[in-house]
């Protein structure tokens, strides 16, 4: 009865009012459908308020065809060596067809397993990461936004980076986290499964510098992507979710790890087999630095080029636009130039003296710098020709050599591999004071900087060869070096391929990560003696001088009443010789009459002729600008002697040869007609531009001849004389300023003109009293020639009948005709109309109109 009553009270409260007894679970029914149908719109109502809220402003989709990410832009040479790069993310696209399909696997399997089978969000990783990102706001959970990306996803965040930045594209936020989602959607809407990834192999960040797989294969293991191993993809396949973390160059073993994580996940894909996941997860881990290009090759050429592209095309085209710039430079010149410069610098500072160690070491931190360099090198095997840091260990009871130790290996430093180290004396005589002991220049304890070398190198340095030293020297079984330092002067270099308006090399100092300035377009010095031939050029061209004209040699005072100073110029040889040629003035590069002549033409007229050649600097209106006191970039003196070159035809010298952008449409081409390197259709097109650009006529082609005549004097009979050892034809000037502060040699042969520069670039003291322009930098210039001219014949300059000239013997005394074969004879050139009248008396009657005749 009990049991009855209480069921009855039961049921009595889940009966509703007004609802009839066993209905009551319907009304349930009813409600919790309503309530979920409104639930589901209102959810529906809200996804859609979000989508349209955080939707608002989102990049395009990005059309496969029309993706143009920012990529690297590729400096090249003329014979197509890559020179430098610049960019702000270095990238390189290729088409998904060129990526390796394993490649491709490798990414899927590593960071979306699923990827063919999802709409582009994973909702699930979505969610979790939105939970967690409010939890951190409201203080529940710690961290930010973490996981739930799908490759959709990652290929999303790196279309908003690209449009609203890095900083804003990848905050840790929840708005971020829902513009990233609804861009994936669009993706996935828009583009097929293989364009997404198409996007994302080409944009993904692997680290390193590396954006996309091509730029990581490069920068990892310096190959194409279609070239690499397994275990390769797979290394880079690992990289996405950490560069920095499993980096391969930082952390080699986690970066082994996460390959095998790659693997073993292909492998449970079913993607590789069992045999190809083991060969691969056993490949060492090997990886090589990215090659620093710009820096290892023609680091001052290739920033001369970046700084022209910037001016023109602005930093960002630069950046991000990936121009080809194709330069004028040839590799094989430029290298020889920088080697040149190298080596006649470390002879010109040799013969400056020694300016001591680089350290010297107590005995106890003599044992702990050894103890760190043999730890440091290892068992590395020495390199020819490399410099090290040695520390001397023995200095011999005679004098002739110490023993010196470079890491783990003991070697030997002669007396003869030194003997250039004196105390620094500028006015010296370097011949004559060379040290005899090499206790005068180094102790025990001195840490100093050595070049490794063979006994071969040793004893063909005729500046220090001495026959007793090279005796002591042992052949075999001691590793022998030679004393060095890093030089103080510095040098510029600059070569131009005066035909086809080419610069062809440059060099703008010893060492451009020391100093960045570039000396060969910066540094403004005065020319010396190398400017006369602008001087007698005027003199020629405006005053119808001739090669024959007399000058007087003698002792000249000029005023200057608004300064209230007085200048008296002398010859190099400090005499005066009285009535000399032009000709002679020149060859021998005498002062007064270049000053004299100077004079005849005008100060202002000079300075009009000067800018007229080319030189860009203002001249000093004074008549010290006749022997070079006015300061030229080494660049503009290479151009007006390139003018001289082409007999008075003054054209621009181009350093960019070509410039492409992404797509390879032509943006400026000065390709010469007969540039071999370059393609034919750039060689038909350029060569018929060039017809409409001839050029400025600037001095009559005669004038132009007749000054390259005098420079061919110059170098077989003046100053200029050892650049006959270069075995062909050349002309040219040597410049040295007062003191030695500034030495040149500027000179050309038929298809190259080359100046080479030497100086200090603050002038703490002169390069020294016997470092003129034909002992410090024509060196450096017949070496470089020598190699750029290697296997190149070069013809005489241009055939003179063809020209409105008159050749004559003339009497090197007088400057009157005189019979040919006559001892103080030579043959001169004459503009017609300029020519001697008059002959030398003989015995015999000279009958000046059949010396005419004879001679046309």
């Amino acid at each position: 009865m009990s049991d009855s009553k209480t069921t009855d009270r039961s049921r009595s409260k889940l009966v509703l009012k007004g609802v009839p007894p066993g209905r009551w679970w319907k009304v349930l029914l009813k409600l919790g459908g309503w309530l979920a149908l409104t639930g589901a719109t209102a959810g529906a109502v809200g996804l859609v308020a979000i989508y349209y809220v955080y939707a608002d402003g989102l990049p395009a989709i990005p059309k496969v065809d029309e993706y143009w990410p920012p990529i690297v832009t590729e400096v090249y040479t003329d014979d197509a060596v890559l020179a430098g790069e610049f960019y702000n993310e270095r990238r390189k696209v290729v088409p998904y067809e060129r990526i390796p399909k394993r490649l491709v696997q490798a990414f899927i399997a590593s960071e979306d397993s699923s990827f063919f089978d999802h709409f582009g969000v994973d909702v699930l990783g979505t969610a979790r990461a939105a939970f967690k990102t409010i939890g951190s706001k409201l203080g529940l959970r710690s961290g930010g936004i973490q996981g739930g990306s799908t490759l959709t996803q990652q290929t999303a965040k790196a279309v908003l980076i690209s449009a609203e930045g890095y900083k804003s594209a990848t905050a840790k936020t929840l708005t971020r986290k829902i513009r990233e989602a609804i861009l994936a959607l669009r993706l996935e809407q828009s583009l097929t499964k293989e364009e997404i990834l198409y996007l994302y192999l080409n944009n993904v960040f692997l680290g390193h510098h590396s954006y996309g797989v091509q730029s990581a294969a490069e920068n990892y293991y310096r190959k194409d992507v279609r070239d690499l191993t397994l275990g390769e993809m797979t290394l880079i396949a690992g990289l996405p979710q950490a560069p920095s973390r499993y980096s391969p160059f930082l952390r080699p073993e986690a970066a082994r790890k996460r390959r095998a994580y790659v693997l073993r996940r292909m492998l449970n894909e079913g993607m590789i087999s069992q045999a190809e996941h083991d060969t691969a997860n056993a490949e060492a881990v090997k990886v090589f630095p990215v090659e620093d290009v710009f820096h290892e090759f023609a680091p001052y050429f290739v920033e001369q080029v970046r700084k022209d592209v910037v001016d023109r095309y602005g930093n960002p085209v630069l950046l991000k636009e990936g121009l080809k710039i194709f330069t004028t430079m040839d590799s094989e010149r430029q290298r020889a130039a920088q080697d040149a410069v190298m080596e006649g610098l470390l002879s010109v500072d040799k013969r400056q003296g020694w300016r001591g160690p680089v350290k010297q070491l107590t005995a106890d931190e003599l044992k702990v710098f050894l103890d760190k360099s043999r730890k440091a090198m290892g068992q590395d095997e020495l390199v020819e020709g490399r410099l090290y840091v040695a520390a001397v260990t023995k200095i011999d009871d005679d004098g002739k050599g110490a023993d010196i130790q470079v890491g783990p290996h003991t070697a030997r430093l002669p007396l003869l591999g030194m003997r250039w180290a004196r105390k620094v004396n500028p006015e010296g005589y370097y011949p004559a004071m060379m040290i005899s002991s090499v206790k005068k220049a180094i102790a025990v304890g001195d840490l100093v900087v050595v070049r490794h070398v063979t006994k071969k190198d040793l004893t063909d340095d005729k500046e220090q060869w001495d026959k007793k030293l090279a005796e002591d020297i042992p052949a075999e079984g001691v590793k022998l070096f030679r004393l060095e330092q890093t030089p103080e002067a510095q040098s510029a270099l600059v070569s131009v391929d005066p035909h086809r308006q080419y610069l062809t090399a440059m060099v703008g100092g010893y060492d451009f990560d020391d100093n960045e300035f570039n000396r060969a377009f910066q540094a403004c010095r005065q020319p010396g003696s190398s400017f006369k031939p602008f001087v007698y050029s005027a003199a020629l061209e405006q005053l119808n001088w001739s090669e024959a004209t007399v000058i007087v040699d003698s002792p000249i005072v000029e005023h200057d009443p608004d300064n209230k100073v007085s200048w008296k110029p002398a010859n190099y040889s400090e005499e005066f010789v009285g009535d000399v040629l032009l000709r002679t003035a020149l060859v021998n590069s005498m002062n007064i009459p270049a000053v004299k002549t100077f004079g005849a033409v005008g100060v202002k007229n000079m300075a009009a002729w000067s800018t007229k050649l080319g030189i860009t600097t203002p001249m000093n209106m004074d008549f010290s600008a006749a022997l070079g006191s006015s300061c030229v970039y080494p660049v503009d003196l290479a151009n007006a002697y390139a003018t001289f070159n082409r007999y008075g035809r003054k054209k621009p010298t181009y350093f960019v040869r070509k410039v492409e952008d992404r797509w390879g449409r032509t943006l400026e081409d000065h390709t010469a007609f007969d540039d071999a390197w370059a393609p034919l259709q750039d060689r038909v097109a350029a060569g018929y531009a060039r017809l409409f650009e001839p050029g400025e006529q600037v001095m009559s082609p005669e004038v132009g001849f007749i000054l390259t005549h005098l420079l061919r004097g110059v170098v077989l009979q003046g100053t200029g004389g050892p650049a006959t050892r270069l075995g062909k034809p050349a002309a040219g000037k040597t410049g040295t300023t007062n003191d030695s502060f500034d030495a040149w040699f500027a000179a050309y042969t038929r298809d190259l003109v080359t100046v080479a520069w030497v100086g200090y670039d603050l002038n703490p003291h002169p390069l020294g009293r016997y470092e003129t322009g034909g002992r410090a930098a024509l060196p450096i210039w017949l070496n470089y020639m020598k190699r750029a001219l290697e296997g190149r014949p070069q013809s005489e300059f241009f055939p003179w009948q063809s020209m409105d000239l008159v050749r004559l013997h003339i009497d090197k005394k007088t400057g009157k005709i005189a019979p040919a074969g006559s001892k103080n004879s030579e043959l001169m050139f004459f503009k017609k109309g300029t020519e001697p009248k008059d002959a030398v008396p003989d015995k015999n009657t000279v009958d000046v109109d059949q010396f005419m005749m004879g001679a046309q």
